[in-house]
């Protein structure tokens, strides 16, 4: 009798144990017996009318036909009376990597429309699931909070908007709640939003609860209330609601039964609270971009089930790292990254030396001020798949106990001051799949033994200063055990050849080996492999020479780099749908391909400048709608400019400077509404500068110098108040200098030399107020160096002539006006080779900044101004040839008679004219 009892005991908490687990579980179901049940013909026609109100682009209840529901596509019946429990609805769509890869395919798997009533006739429904949808901000329907025995109610990722409805808070049993209001959706964007929630304290048995993205900013300051009185909530998310501030305490603590927290993403702006210390059931912990301040609270050390703590992208958490971190035993993913965390990571290591075995996987102090050496103790992370330590201020070299990191999948020592070697123990990392080292300084010798067991590598990046030395030393036939994905290289040594390790590497998508030390020529075999996935090929700043072949397909790629080499013949005729293509600094031949429109449609930025191309520019240029730059410079190009930039409305940047361009400029120029900065110098165009080129609002730089433009000077450029540069200088220009040209606001290099303009400087030039205060140049500055590369001499040193005038060699007339010195950030004035006259001012001496006068081959009088001995950043001074007259100011650093030369009245040193005495 006592087995049969003890028998029956256990049978009974059996099925107490089973029962429990349906009740808790919406998925599980009670199956009483075989019996073949089919749904009720109530359901059913509640069903059919649920469908006949919502949208169904790609047929997904295409199912619900037939007499039996329970057969339906997403329904779910109960096996013995056959009425409808679950509704699941979810979008099955394949998110890629936790996002829409087709916006249009996504879009056409969503259901949408409306939700009818008759959802109500399925009275015994305890899950309904809508998440992944597109309703296109339809307010959750208030009928829900009539479903009065549901459990599970997921409206997640469906674009629903509007208040969510308090009546949901009817739903006595509900488990499991899902609002997370953000979404997929293109047509959006939708908001949900409480302004109370006092709807919630009824959810007694709610376990699970996703508020993410519902707005929240305006309900009352005691929220954290409400959920303090769901004494259930296991996992609670409030991500991105707008919160707006947070309790420090709490007089007591119901909702102990919380596991999850996540608070991210809102404004508290304040200290950790204390209260979350006694939620010591906590595993998981996400407080990011919450804007918490100060240092990590000791009593954080009380959540001992703590498994994830995300502390990240707070910016004000400060402090040195404590300790505490290795009490927490359970620990396995820490995210401290983006905060203001200093000092050295000695004590956070050591911290965990009592636990050998300890769990965590994943580290993340990313974006802190830390430094100091890498410790040794680094090795007993045992079980780390993720270190991140990435823009701090570590130096010094990799520890040798790395080798110990078995487990190691990703480590990114990115952007620190690391300047010692890589060990080669490293070469141990059997599971290393991503390692991120550039930005460091990092020197020594790779061998074979650093990488001969990273059989799973596949992305490596890696860079050291260029005064450093980092060699790659492996033989040329070593056979590398991994097959790389990505590779960056750069400023180490890998050349002269091109290694075998790298042949090999034929599944590559992202390439980069920019100044490696190659002076081969590249391997055909592995260059038409890589081309048929590579999406970034960049080659730059080697010795790589050779011709390319002459046609390949790059389906993939977007940026190609292969400039700053040798390659020679002509350019490749490649098709790509690549939007930056860098071929600089070659010496590649030949005309530009004339069907470059077709074989590039993608193309925005077109770099090809210090080559030996020829011919004429195609007009299929003009077809390529994307097109952003265009930087032909010093080459050999002739003919005229093409006159066909009707549809180029995202040009702004052109560079065809120093080639043999003839004729005008293209009058559809005026086409070009984003046109910034136009560099055609130093070619021999002609004529007039188009009138149509004042329809360029968006100039700020204008380089038309060296060619053979003649007429007056534009009245029209009044209308560019944004002019930075203005280069006209070494044409055929007439005329006066307009006053029109005083409005130029925010003018910093203005060049009007070598012309045959007339007239006087007109005095309202002082009105160039960019040339007072001398800011606001470093946006315009930026503008030309990405349209040049900064590689050449003459606008790689815009700076140097920043702040400037030049007016030399043309037909100016009268006196140099005054008001030229309220121009107090001017660097360098340049009047020489004129008829100017009269005397200079001794205002002359407000020119505080002036570098660079020169007032030679002129007509100017009078004695040479003494306040030319306070201008201290003057370097340079030519006064020759005028008809200056008595003694020389005392200027020691201008003791060079050739200043003076040509004023036959000026006496004293350094002349060897000598003054009479007084």
């Amino acid at each position: 009798m006592g087995n049969k009892r003890n028998f029956s005991s256990t049978n009974r908490l059996l099925f107490s144990y089973v029962l429990l687990l349906f009740l808790f579980n919406p998925n599980s179901q009670l199956v009483f017996c075989s019996t073949d049940v089919k749904c009720t013909d109530t359901d059913r026609k509640a069903l059919v009318v649920l469908r006949g109100g919502l949208t169904d682009p790609s047929g997904r209840l295409s199912s619900w036909i037939g007499e039996d529901c329970c057969t339906w596509k997403g329904i779910k019946c109960h096996n013995q009376t056959g009425r409808v429990t679950k509704l699941d609805l979810r979008n099955t769509y394949h998110l890629i990597n936790g996002g829409v890869g087709d916006p249009v395919a996504y879009k056409r798997s969503c259901l949408g429309g409306n939700i009818s009533h008759s959802l109500l006739h399925l009275e015994y429904l305890t899950y309904l699931d809508l998440s992944l949808n597109d309703f296109v901000g339809l307010e959750i329907p208030k009928f829900f909070g009539d479903l009065k025995i549901l459990r599970y109610l997921n409206l997640s990722f469906a674009s629903f908007g509007g208040e969510i409805p308090p009546r949901l808070g009817n739903l006595s049993n509900l488990h499991y709640l899902d609002l997370y209001a953000d979404s997929y959706s293109t047509t959006g964007p939708w908001q949900l939003r409480s302004r109370s929630l006092e709807w919630l304290t009824p959810l007694s048995s709610l376990k699970y609860l996703n508020l993410g993205y519902a707005k929240l900013d305006t309900i009352d300051e005691d929220w954290l209330q409400i959920f303090n009185t769901l004494p259930s909530l296991v996992d609670l998310r409030l991500h991105w609601c707008q919160l707006k501030g947070i309790p420090y305490s709490l007089p007591s603590i119901n909702f102990t039964s919380l596991s999850v927290l996540d608070l991210s993403e809102n404004s508290f702006n304040s200290l950790i609270p204390q209260w979350l210390f006694n939620l010591t059931g906590l595993t998981e912990l996400y407080m990011t971009w919450d804007f918490f301040s100060g240092p990590i609270p000791a009593e954080l050390e009380n959540l001992k089930n703590l498994q994830v703590l995300d502390l990240s992208d707070n910016l004000d958490l400060e402090g040195q790292i404590p300790g505490l971190f290795g009490n927490l035993s359970k620990l396995r993913i820490l995210d401290l990254s983006a905060n203001n965390f200093h000092g050295n990571i000695h004590e956070l290591f050591s911290g965990f030396s009592s636990i050998p075995n300890n769990k965590l996987e994943s580290v993340d102090l990313s974006s802190n001020s830390l430094n100091g050496e890498l410790p040794e103790s680094l090795g007993l992370f045992t079980n780390l798949r993720h270190l991140d330590l990435s823009s701090n201020s570590f130096w010094g070299s990799i520890p040798s106990s790395i080798g110990s990191l078995s487990a190691l999948r990703k480590l990114d020592l990115s952007y620190n001051m690391m300047n010692g070697t890589i060990p080669e123990s490293f070469g141990r990392l059997s599971q290393l799949v991503d390692v991120n080292l550039v930005a460091n300084s990092w020197e020594g010798i790779l061998k074979e033994t650093h990488l001969m067991n990273l059989t799973r590598l596949q992305h490596v990046r890696l860079t050291t200063e260029p005064t450093r030395s980092l060699e790659f030393r492996v033989s040329h036939g070593w056979y590398p055990p991994f097959k790389l994905k990505s590779i960056q290289v750069e400023n180490c040594i890998v050349g002269p050849s091109f290694p075998l390790w790298l042949q090999v590497q034929n599944e590559l998508t992202s390439v980069v080996l920019k100044n490696v030390g190659i002076a081969d020529s590249i391997p055909e075999k592995w260059f038409s492999e890589v081309s048929a996935q590579v999406t970034y090929l960049i080659l730059s700043q080697n010795q790589i020479r050779g011709n390319l072949p002459h046609k390949l397909g790059f389906p993939y790629l977007n940026v190609m780099d292969l400039s700053n080499n040798y390659f020679e013949g002509p350019l490749p005729a490649w098709s790509t749908n690549a939007t930056d293509v860098l071929l600089q600094e070659n010496a590649f031949s030949g005309s530009l391909p004339e069907n470059i429109g077709v074989l590039m449609p993608r193309l925005q930025k077109l770099y090809a400048s210090r080559n030996h191309l020829s011919g004429r520019i195609p007009s299929s240029m003009c077809d390529v709608e994307g097109l952003q730059i265009i930087s032909l410079r010093k080459n050999k190009l002739t003919g005229e400019l093409p006159n066909c930039w009707y549809r180029s409305l995202m040009l702004w940047g052109i560079d065809v400077s120093n080639n043999s361009l003839t004729g005008k400029i293209p009058s559809s120029f005026g086409f070009l509404s984003s046109l910034s900065v136009l560099l055609l110098s130093n070619n021999n165009l002609d004529a007039a500068i188009p009138s149509s080129l004042q329809n360029c609002s968006g100039l700020t730089s204008l380089d038309l110098g060296g060619n053979k433009f003649s007429g007056s000077l534009p009245l029209w450029v009044e209308k560019f108040s944004s002019f930075f540069m203005l280069r006209l200088g070494s044409n055929s220009f007439t005329g006066s200098i307009p006053d029109q040209f005083c409005t130029l606001k925010n003018v910093h290099i203005l060049d009007l030399s070598q012309n045959k303009i007339s007239g006087p400087i007109p005095r309202c030039i002082g009105n160039m107020t960019g040339l007072v205060y001398g800011n606001n140049s470093e946006v315009f500055e930026r503008l030309i160096r990405v349209v040049t590369r900064g590689r050449d001499p003459e606008y790689s040193s815009v700076e140097a002539n920043l702040n400037s005038i030049d007016i030399s060699g043309n037909h100016l007339t009268g006196e140099i006006p005054d008001e030229i010195t309220n121009l107090s950030a001017l660097r360098i004035l340049n009047l020489s080779s004129n008829f100017l006259s009269n005397s200079i001012g001794e205002k002359i001496g407000k020119l505080q900044k002036l570098e660079w006068l020169d007032l030679s081959h002129n007509h100017l009088s009078g004695s040479i101004p003494q306040s030319l001995t306070s201008l201290a950043s003057l370097t340079r001074l030519n006064l020759s040839y005028n008809n200056f007259s008595g003694r020389i100011p005392l200027l020691p650093r201008f003791n060079d008679s050739s200043i003076y030369a040509g004023n036959p009245l000026l006496c004293g040193a350094p002349l060897p004219t000598k003054c009479p005495d007084k």
